[in-house]
């Protein structure tokens, strides 16, 4: 029997803070911008970010797919996003550069995924995770897919502890997302070959932009002015124009440009001087 304890923070759709409490969408922050692109094409698209959307957004992914409840399904074939963390790492495991990612999951908190299937119904589908309960359920969910849930009495969620965990398990070709810029730079000097992707930089500090380009491997830039601008200048490959993502390590680079080479899709390929816009931004760039 769910109780009050059962409390869900993510910020996202514009880094609202949203609070969910068993499975309901119980309070939803204002947004940091009012438009984005991306948001109109997901499954149950946002096309203002006003509270309702977001609220309406929130609801569908609950009853879709039991997000922030103890029926959280977490397994998934589906390609999101080209770009789009989860889809890069789940193409990284099936090209067999990488064999485990460090990822947050509501539900369980920190965990580590081992398959392309798992990565993508964990990362595909959540993004910007702040704080959430343990459910034995999708933590029992996530250990018969082969998954780790690093914290399970607690849901913390820990990139550096999840690093350090899957170093420990044996896994050698690791990747991780990491929000906190603190964390890329631990993680980078304590684990130097682990992959790491920067995300949720909406509303990033100059100084916190460029922490975390010089500690990444590839970073999205999702409503950020000074991701843009920092990595931008330094990046090696960009990939997308609306919400880009950019390789700032060979490491990087390589992972996206094989992307690119195994898919099926037209892919226009230019030198330019980066970053490269074009399409519609998000607004504004903050």
């Amino acid at each position: 029997m769910p109780t009050q304890e059962d409390e869900h923070i993510i910020e996202a759709s514009g880094r609202a803070r949203i609070v969910i409490r068993n499975g309901i969408v119980v309070e939803v922050g204002d947004p940091l911008i009012h438009d984005c692109p991306l948001a109109k094409r997901f499954a149950y698209p946002i096309p203002e970010m006003t509270k309702e959307h977001i609220a309406a957004n929130i609801t569908h992914r609950i009853q879709a797919f039991g997000m922030c409840t103890p029926e959280r399904e977490v397994e998934d074939d589906r390609e999101f996003v080209g770009f789009g963390a989860s889809e890069i790492i789940s193409f990284g495991m099936k090209a067999g550069m990488l064999d485990a990612a460090v990822l947050a999951c509501d539900g369980a908190g920190t965990v580590i995924a081992p398959t392309p299937s798992l990565v993508q119904g964990i990362g595909g589908r959540m993004s910007g995770l702040v704080f959430t309960t343990p459910y034995p359920s999708v933590i029992r969910k996530i250990e018969e897919a082969g998954g780790i849930v690093v914290y399970p009495e607690t849901g913390a969620m820990d990139q550096v502890g999840g690093a350090s965990r899957a170093v420990a398990e044996g896994f050698t070709g690791i990747a991780a997302t990491v929000a906190l810029p603190q964390d890329a730079e631990a993680i980078r000097g304590l684990y130097p070959n682990v992959l790491i992707i920067g995300v949720h930089t909406t509303g990033f500090t100059i100084e916190e932009a460029q922490a975390l380009v010089g500690a990444a491997d590839l970073v999205t830039a999702c409503a950020s002015g000074p991701i843009r601008e920092i990595a931008g200048a330094r990046a090696l490959v960009q990939a997308g124009v609306s919400v880009p993502v950019f390789a700032m390590t060979e490491k990087g680079k390589e992972i996206v440009i094989e992307k690119i080479r195994q898919s099926d899709e037209p892919v226009l390929i230019k030198q330019a001087k980066l970053p490269a816009t074009g399409g519609t931004q998000p607004e504004p760039l903050i």
